[in-house]
C-alpha cells in the first residue's frame, strides 16, 4: 500500500476531498462526485479494496455498502416528503400560539426537535424541524440556528437505541439500551448551552412569528400521514432488531418500509413531489461521502479510552460514523454511553458530517458554507464539549470489559 509520510494515499484524496467540499460550498455534488471517482480509480490501479485488490475488492465493498446506501437515500429521500407533508398540515402556522414570542420559543422548538428525535429518526426529526422553523421566522434562519437543529436531532437520538443508526447498531452488537441512555447525561447540557446562545442569534436575526397565520386550520390528513410513515420507519427498525436482525444486513428495510407508507398513503394525499430533486441531490452527496469514507484503510482505531472517545466525535465531523461505530465495536473496551454521545452527536459540528445536516441544507443552500457553519454554530462545537465533560466528571468513564463482535 503505497504511503505518504506514513499515511496511506487515501487519506490525502479524502483529505482534499472534503476541502474541496468546504471551499466550493456551491458545487458541492460536482466535488463529492469527483473525489469518489478519484479515489475509486486510485484504489483500483494501486492499492486494494481491504482483503481484495481490483474489480473484485471493489464488488466486495460495494457488496457490502450497498444496504447502508440504499437505507439512506430512501430515508432521505423520503423524509424530504414527509417534511412538505407536514408543513402543509398548517401545524407550523398554528404553533405561534403556543410558543414564548421571544427568543424562548426558538429554544422551545430546539427542545421539541430534541424530544422527536429520540424515538424518530434524526433526518426525520431535523426535516420536521426545519419545517416548524421556516414557518416561524418567516423562511430567514440565522446559519447558527440551522446548526443547531441538526444538533438537537443528533443529541436526541444519541441516547436511544431507536434514534440514531449508530446506537442501532450497538443495539444489535449486544449493548444494552441502558447503557446507550448514558448519553442522555452529556447530551441534554450541550442542548441547554447551543440551544440558548442559537435562540438568542435567531431572535436577533428573525424575531419569531407572534401570532398565528390567520384563518390556519391544522390538516388532520397530512398529520395522520406523518404518523404512517414514522411508524412504518420505527415499526421495521424495531421489528428486525427483534425478530430478523439479518434482514438488516441484506435489505434496505427501513427506507423500503418508508416508501411502502408514501406509495400507501398517495391515495388520500399527493406528496409533493417537486421536493425530489433537491433531495436527490443532496442524497447523492451524501452518500459520495459515505462511499469514500467505506473505502479508507482503517484497520483500528487508538485505544479505547475517553480521550479517544472525545476524538472520535471531532473526527466524525468530517468521517462517516457508521463505519467508526463499527470499528469501536469491533475493538471493544469502550463505555457505550461515551461513543454513543460522540459519533452521534460529533456529526453536527459540520453540515456534511451528518446525515440530518445534508438533508436539512438541501432546503436550505445558505447552510452549505462550512465556514459559515463553523463561525454561525460555534455553540454546537463547545456544547459538545461541555457535555462530553459534564458525562466524564458525574458517571465516569467505566469500559466494558467484553469484546463486541458484529456478525459477519
Amino acid at each position: 500500500m503505497p504511503l505518504i509520510a506514513g499515511v496511506p494515499v487515501e487519506f490525502f484524496l479524502f483529505a482534499a476531498t472534503l476541502a474541496g467540499v468546504a471551499l466550493f460550498h456551491h458545487h458541492t455534488l460536482r466535488v463529492a462526485l469527483i473525489g469518489l471517482a478519484a479515489i475509486t480509480a486510485y484504489k483500483l490501479a494501486f492499492s486494494s479494496f481491504g482483503s481484495a485488490a481490483g474489480v473484485a475488492g471493489l464488488t466486495q465493498l460495494l457488496q457490502h455498502e450497498w444496504v447502508t446506501v440504499a437505507n439512506l437515500f430512501c430515508l432521505l429521500l423520503g423524509f424530504a416528503l414527509l417534511a412538505r407533508h407536514f408543513e402543509d398540515s398548517q401545524l407550523p402556522a398554528i404553533l405561534p400560539r403556543f410558543l414564548p414570542d421571544d427568543w424562548k420559543g426558538g429554544f422551545v422548538m430546539l427542545v421539541l426537535v430534541f424530544v422527536l428525535s429520540s424515538f424518530l429518526d434524526n433526518i426525520a426529526a431535523a426535516m420536521i424541524g426545519g419545517a416548524m422553523a421556516k414557518v416561524l421566522f418567516k423562511g430567514r434562519l440565522h446559519i447558527g440556528f440551522l446548526a443547531a437543529i441538526v444538533a438537537a436531532s443528533n443529541a436526541g437520538g444519541a441516547g436511544s437505541v431507536v434514534g440514531d443508526t449508530t446506537t442501532t447498531m450497538m443495539w444489535i452488537a449486544g449493548v444494552k439500551p441502558a447503557q446507550v441512555f448514558e448519553a442522555y447525561v452529556a447530551a441534554v447540557p450541550a442542548l441547554l448551552f447551543f440551544g440558548y446562545f442559537a435562540a438568542r442569534q435567531q431572535h436577533a436575526f428573525q424575531p419569531i412569528t407572534r401570532d398565528a397565520a390567520p384563518g390556519a386550520r391544522v390538516e388532520w390528513s397530512r398529520l395522520a400521514i406523518v404518523a404512517v410513515i414514522l411508524v412504518a420507519a420505527i415499526g421495521a427498525n424495531v421489528y428486525c432488531n427483534l425478530r430478523a436482525p439479518a434482514l438488516l444486513d441484506h435489505w434496505p428495510v427501513i427506507g423500503l418500509g418508508v416508501w411502502v407508507a408514501i406509495a400507501a398513503t398517495s391515495l388520500l394525499r399527493r406528496p409533493d413531489w417537486s421536493v425530489l430533486p433537491a433531495a436527490t441531490r443532496g442524497s447523492v452527496f451524501l452518500l459520495s461521502l459515505v462511499l469514500c469514507a467505506a473505502m479508507m484503510p482503517v484497520a483500528h482505531l487508538p485505544a479505547a479510552s475517553w480521550p479517544s472517545a472525545l476524538g472520535l466525535g471531532f473526527l466524525s465531523a468530517v468521517f462517516d460514523n457508521i463505519p467508526l461505530t463499527a470499528l469501536a465495536l469491533h475493538q471493544g473496551g469502550y463505555d457505550w454511553g461515551f461513543l454513543a454521545y460522540a459519533v452521534g452527536f460529533g456529526g453536527s459540528m459540520i453540515w456534511f458530517g451528518s446525515s440530518a445536516g445534508v438533508a436539512l441544507a438541501s432546503n436550505f443552500p445558505e447552510a452549505r458554507s462550512a465556514g459559515a457553519w463553523l463561525r454561525g454554530g460555534w455553540h454546537v462545537a463547545v456544547g459538545y464539549v461541555i457535555g462530553f465533560a459534564v458525562l466524564l466528571f458525574t458517571l465516569g468513564w467505566h469500559p466494558d470489559a467484553v469484546l463486541r463482535t458484529l456478525a459477519p
